[in-house]
C-alpha cells in the first residue's frame, strides 16, 4: 500500500489525483463546518433578574431551554455572571451589565421573555436596535407575542 499521498499505486508521482483528493476532502470539511454553525445560531436570553432572584432565576433557566429546543444556542449571562458578581454592589451590577451587551454583539437574535421589562432588560433592547439585531418577544409561557413597535 502507498503510503505517500502524492504517488499514484505505480509509485510515480501524480499531483493531480493528490490534489483532487485534498480539495473534495477540504470541501467536505468546510461544508460540515458550515451546517454545525447554522444548525445552532446564538441567541441572548432578555428576562428580568433583579427583585425575586430565586424565581427569575428558574425562568431564565427554562428560557434558556425554550431557546435550545428550538436548536439555538442560548447565551443568557444572567445565569452565568451573578456566580461570581453581585448584583446587589452598583459598580458591579453595572460591569455585568456591559459585559452582557458585550454578549449580546456576537449573537443572531435576542428574545425577550416576561410581561415586565427591567432597566437592564431595556438597556438590552435598545442596544439590540442600536445593532439592529432581530428581536422577539414571548410571554412568561414561551408563546411568541407579535411585535408592535
Amino acid at each position: 500500500m502507498n503510503k505517500n499521498p502524492t504517488r499514484n499505486a505505480s509509485g510515480y508521482r501524480d499531483f493531480t489525483a493528490y490534489h483532487a483528493i485534498r480539495t473534495a476532502d477540504r470541501s467536505v470539511k468546510k461544508n460540515n463546518r458550515k451546517k454545525s454553525r447554522k444548525a445552532y445560531p446564538r441567541i441572548y436570553i432578555c428576562s428580568p433578574f433583579s427583585g425575586d432572584i430565586e424565581r427569575n432565576t428558574e425562568n431564565a433557566v427554562k428560557y434558556a431551554r425554550f431557546a435550545l429546543k428550538q436548536r439555538c444556542f442560548p447565551i443568557a449571562p444572567h445565569l452565568y455572571l451573578p456566580a461570581f458578581m453581585d448584583d446587589a454592589k452598583p459598580k458591579e451590577r453595572e460591569l455585568a451589565l456591559s459585559f452582557g451587551l458585550r454578549f449580546l454583539r456576537g449573537c443572531k437574535e435576542i428574545w425577550v421573555f416576561g410581561n415586565h421589562i427591567s432597566a437592564g432588560m431595556e438597556g438590552e433592547i435598545i442596544e439590540a436596535r442600536r445593532k439592529r439585531i432581530k428581536i422577539r418577544y414571548f410571554d412568561v409561557n414561551c408563546k411568541e407575542i407579535p411585535n408592535t413597535i
